[in-house]
This record gives C-alpha cells, sequence and structure tokens, in this order.
C-alpha cells in the first residue's frame, strides 16, 4: 500500500499517512501536492506522494523519551569517540562518566560507541582513557525519527519521498 509523506509548512516530514487520507486532505485545500507516484488512481488523478500542509501544525512538545533508539538517533548512529557512522546493531551506548565513579544512566551521560571504542574506554570517564568525545550529550529537544510511521531505513524510503527526508537511520 503507497503512503504519502506529509511535510509541515517548513518542508520537515511530520506524517505518512496512507494515499486516501491524503487525498481527503487535498479536496478540502488542507495541503499542496509537491510530488506524485506514477500510478494513477481515477482516471487521470495520479496518486499523491508528499503533501505540504497549508497551514501550521501546532504540536505539543513533549519530551523525547530517553530509550537506546533515541540515544542512536541523536548521535546520528555514530561513535561518539572515533566518528564512525555504524548500523544499529553494532552500536551500544556508553556512560560517559562510568556508574562504578557515580555516572547515572540519563540524557547527559551517555553517548553512542562502537564496540572498540566501548571496550578501549573500559571503567573510566574519557579523560581517564584519554579519549575525546565528538559532542557533549545533552537531551534532545526534537527527533526526527520520534514518530514510529516515519522510521525506516533509507533503502525503504520511496524515491520520491528522498529530496524531502531529513531522517538519518541505519545505513
Amino acid at each position: 500500500m503507497e503512503r504519502t509523506l506529509v511535510l509541515d509548512t517548513g518542508f520537515q516530514p511530520i506524517n505518512a499517512v496512507s494515499w486516501q487520507k491524503a487525498m481527503s486532505y487535498i479536496a478540502r485545500g488542507r495541503c499542496e501536492v509537491l510530488e506524485e507516484y506514477e500510478h494513477t488512481v481515477h482516471a487521470d488523478v495520479q496518486m499523491p506522494a508528499v503533501v505540504r500542509l497549508n497551514n501550521t501544525v501546532r504540536r505539543t512538545r513533549q519530551k523525547v523519551k530517553f530509550s537506546r533508539v533515541n540515544i542512536l538517533a541523536r548521535d546520528r548512529s555514530r561513535c561518539q569517540y572515533c566518528g564512525e557512522r555504524l548500523p544499529s546493531s553494532e552500536l551500544t551506548y556508553d556512560h560517559v562518566i562510568p556508574r562504578s565513579q557515580g555516572g547515572k544512566t540519563e540524557w547527559g551521560n551517555i553517548v553512542a560507541a562502537c564496540v572498540g571504542c566501548n571496550k578501549a574506554k573500559a571503567n573510566r570517564t574519557p579523560a581517564q582513557a584519554e579519549m575525546r568525545l565528538l559532542t557533549k550529550p545533552v537531551r534532545p529537544n526534537w527527533i526526527a525519527s520520534y514518530n514510529p510511521r516515519l522510521r525506516m531505513p533509507l533503502k525503504d524510503v520511496p524515491e520520491a519521498w528522498k529530496h524531502y527526508w531529513t531522517v538519518e537511520l541505519d545505513p
């Protein structure tokens, strides 16, 4: 079943809906069609691939849930010590200040790390291990992949969406 990517007024992906739902948005004048699939749905009407809402959508700012998936999304699937981008299955999360030294499992103390860097750092702080963090870990305000309907590997993203796709997940 073909889905339609819905963008906000700033061209950011906010949802993926059925093409039928997108057609109802179009019929009510709620959005404009930016991209279409090659196949038609009725006579000469092409199926919408990407639409952009005409009005701003108020989104309630929810705190981003602490999870392994969101840590990897925040760190863009890169080891925060060596910078290598890896599939999520090859990344771990690392306590910057080890739990044995009072470190907590929270946004400000967890980073994505490859297995090699995590082993090299071991039960030490980056300074003790003479390693440098690429970015300071913080709680993100928003992660594009937060909407489960928008979570998919890049290889599965329809060609018509790729120009608008800003979500970085597994390579």
